[in-house]
């Protein structure tokens, strides 16, 4: 009897080993308006520390170019398509007035607060609207979403930092946010923080490829390095799991460095820094975009959201397994095209259609699966006659993730 008593104990130890949360805490950084031609010509000895422990790889922003999804390379929206992990066309925020975004499409604060309430949320921001608009806080639309901590509006002080030419009232507020960005996270140890620096883009706004850009993104790398010291106090100290991802928001235009908006490579062009130590081929092989961010983010909170939401992310996580990314389709006659690529072998993908899009209003969309094929393969052809729409939402699925693409009709 004794004997199987022990047997027991043992399996139950190691189901709840294998069963505990990882716990890992998780630190974003965008910071504003830096090409990766910029960065990568740069000596950036912070970045390139967090780097040694997991990578650093080119990205993208801009949605697919002269697709469906294209999206303006502008602040907010580059914000949101990392907070949301959709493009414009889903999240609806195209410039930075940031007039009328669909909360139907959650951000990462969303998920966690919806998924994991007992997670401790922060926002270190030195522009408001990140926070009161893009996160939503306190709205009904997010169900009145509540953080733990934020600190932000110091812009709108104009007392104690008055508003210069130069912009350094913006440089000294980034400064303030990422003290206090390093004190919270070594004081309460936050589950979930976005930090948030803008004196980067105003320097390239105002000097454009230059000097006083290449200073200030000195500055901001000696700024992420208080960060990441503050994150290693606590891995030290008390044994956590920290991680980080550090991104921006756009690129810069190629004649001046000034602006940014349009869809020219350069504007398109971003990068992502993080120390991620189980990053996957899809990182690695191919050019994540900003919103691969919010899956990655989602698994290492260990949030598995509900299916209909897991079909309208567009990203794919660039850490841990993966089963396919970048669908594309096509319609010829009666016929869908569709084209994936394949990192895992699973045994089968399933591919799924709708000819609905009530989810922009908060309705769930019917999916019939309409194909199973085999797990290495990278296309087929479906005969959509029986599905006759000049609108089609189409998701492959795998055992770890999967991937959705629009086709409308011309």
């Amino acid at each position: 009897m004794k004997f199987y008593i022990l047997i027991l104990i043992s399996l139950i130890n190691y189901h709840n080993l294998f069963s505990q949360k990882q716990n890992i805490k998780v630190v974003f950084v965008i910071v504003d308006g830096i090409s990766a031609d910029v960065l990568e010509k740069l000596e950036t000895p912070q970045l390139d520390a967090i780097a040694i422990n997991g990578g650093y790889t080119r990205a993208y922003v801009g949605g697919e170019k002269d697709g469906y999804s294209e999206t303006p390379t502008i602040s907010a929206v580059g914000y949101n398509s990392l907070l949301t992990g959709t493009w414009a066309n889903k999240h609806n925020v195209w410039d930075n007035s940031i007039e009328d975004p669909n909360y139907n499409y959650w951000t990462v604060f969303r998920y966690a607060k919806e998924n994991r309430p007992e997670l401790k949320t922060a926002v270190f921001s030195t522009w408001l609207d990140n926070r009161t608009k893009l996160v939503g806080e306190g709205l009904p639309q997010t169900n009145y979403l509540k953080l733990n901590y934020h600190f932000d509006g110091l812009e709108l002080d104009t007392i104690n930092y008055p508003h210069d030419e130069d912009r350094l009232y913006i440089h000294k507020i980034d400064e303030l946010v990422v003290e206090e960005a390093c004190k919270y996270i070594k004081d309460e140890s936050p589950d979930l923080s976005w930090v948030y620096l803008e004196y980067t883009d105003d320097m390239g706004h105002k000097y454009g490829d230059s000097q006083e850009f290449h200073n200030a993104i000195a500055i901001m790398d000696n700024q992420i390095g208080h960060i990441y010291k503050a994150m290693e106090y606590r891995r030290k100290t008390h044994d956590e799991n920290w991680q980080i991802f550090i991104t921006t928001d756009h690129g810069r235009d190629s004649e001046t460095g000034k602006g940014h908006g349009g869809q020219s490579d350069r504007e398109r062009l971003t990068w992502i820094v993080t120390d991620a130590n189980d990053l996957n081929d899809y990182f690695k092989i191919e050019t994540p975009g900003i919103i691969d961010i919010l899956p990655t983010m989602l698994r290492s909170l260990e949030i598995s959201p509900e299916r209909n939401r897991r079909f309208e992310i567009d990203g794919a996580p660039i850490t841990g397994p993966l089963s396919v990314s970048s669908l594309k389709a096509k319609i010829q006659g009666k016929n869908l095209y569709l084209n994936w690529k394949t990192y895992n072998q699973d045994k089968r993908l399933k591919i799924y259609l709708s000819t609905e899009n009530g989810f922009k209003n908060g309705i769930y969309d019917h999916y019939i699966l309409v194909k199973k094929v085999k797990g290495n393969s990278h296309s087929t052809k479906i005969d959509v006659s029986k599905y006759p729409s000049d609108y089609y939402k189409i998701v492959i699925e795998g055992k770890h993730n999967s991937s959705n693409t629009w086709l409308l009709s011309e």
